[in-house]
């Protein structure tokens, strides 16, 4: 009995032994696969965004999948019935318009402004103190900027003298269209600011309001479209740690909750990369693009950049581009679906809202 005790003894220790020893050299490979795969004179795609984009993009999004881009302006209540073709017809001028009338942090077409008119002129100084603490109602930000004693709206400045202020909530996000309760917080707040100020206060019309907001509201839900990619392992999984530190010196920057974040080369990112594991793991199979259309200008290309980033990565770590459901995406999916961002696009600049825009930034923050 005894020996067949430390027969089982033995035979377990030596399974957990093996076991060890397959795991080390899982991890061995692992991490040698992507030495190799980032070592010597390989092409970067990854750094040079502008020089190496491509127009033929790269996606399998469902939510694109299941429906007609180039029809949702004749369905969405802000568009109307705006032709998509009034995009491709805009010139410079007409886009730069767009832009200076985002210039300033309260935005009458996506903010419900509020003004606020002063019996006498006030330094920027005083109204700086007064609305410091006023920020957000809710989860939706708040801004003030004023009308200066020249009569031009400015952002508040010290030393500037202001006749009025016009404050103005966020009516929608990611999280949703301003409420009763928000809107209702929103006045009263300000008209504690009106009494202290000795200002007249100018309140839109409750119902006016949400109407305006659900409005806006439908609009970012129909164009709240990521588009993510992924790359899968053919074999054997990527080791992480070397994962990490190959993909931060092509130019990715690693955030605190593990993605990584390609920047587009101004003050915004580019596009994002998930590793797809716990900070326990220490292997992956599998990488996700992540592009957030809305907030990437067109002329940064980061769907062709993303595209050519998936396709570099799989050449280098032995793997396969695929579709959210693991389906290698073909070459002719590819090119409808870069048709579908440009419908997408153009359909976001007949809204006046163009993508990567600040109001979009704003909207879909």
């Amino acid at each position: 009995m005894m020996d067949l005790q430390m027969s089982l003894l033995i035979a377990g220790v030596s399974f957990i032994v093996v076991l060890i020893i397959y795991n080390k050299w899982q991890e061995h490979r692992a991490k040698r696969s992507v030495d190799r795969a980032f070592s010597g004179a390989h092409d970067d795609v990854l750094m040079s965004p502008k020089d190496n984009a491509v127009r033929d993009g790269l996606r399998q999004e469902p939510q694109f999948d299941d429906q007609d881009l180039s029809e949702l302006a004749d369905q969405d209540p802000v568009l109307g019935d705006a032709d998509l073709s009034a995009a491709h017809e805009m010139d410079d001028a007409g886009v730069a318009s767009i832009n200076d009338e985002q210039a300033l942090s309260v935005d009458e077409l996506i903010d419900c402004v509020i003004t606020l008119e002063f019996e006498a002129p006030l330094r920027g100084e005083k109204l700086l103190t007064e609305v410091s603490e006023l920020k957000y109602v809710g989860r939706k930000p708040v801004h003030f900027i004023g009308l200066t004693h020249e009569g031009k709206r400015d952002e508040i400045a010290h030393g500037g003298v202001y006749t009025t202020l016009f404050a103005g909530i966020q009516m929608v996000s990611r999280n949703g269209p301003l409420n009763e309760l928000e809107y209702s917080e929103f006045v009263g707040k300000l008209r504690e600011i009106a009494d202290r100020l000795n200002a007249h206060s100018d309140v839109p019309d409750m119902n006016l309001v949400m109407s305006n907001a659900r409005e806006l509201h439908q609009f970012v839900a129909e164009h709240d479209a990521q588009l993510s990619v992924n790359v899968l392992s053919n074999g054997a999984p990527w080791d992480v740690t070397t994962l990490l530190g190959a993909l931060e010196k092509q130019g990715f920057d690693v955030r605190a909750d593990g993605r990584l974040v390609m920047p587009d080369g101004d003050t915004g990112n580019l596009f994002t990369l998930s590793l797809n594991v716990s900070p326990s793991e220490t292997v992956t199979s599998k990488l996700t693009l992540l592009l957030d259309v809305p907030c990437v200008a067109p002329d940064l290309e980061g769907f062709g950049v993303m595209a050519k980033c998936a396709r570099s990565l799989a050449s280098r770590l032995g793997g396969t581009v695929v579709d959210d459901g693991h389906h290698p995406i073909s070459e002719q999916a590819l090119a409808e679906i870069a048709e579908q961002v440009r419908a997408f696009c153009n359909a976001m600049v007949v809204a006046e809202i163009p993508a990567g825009s600040r109001r979009a930034k704003r909207l879909f923050s």
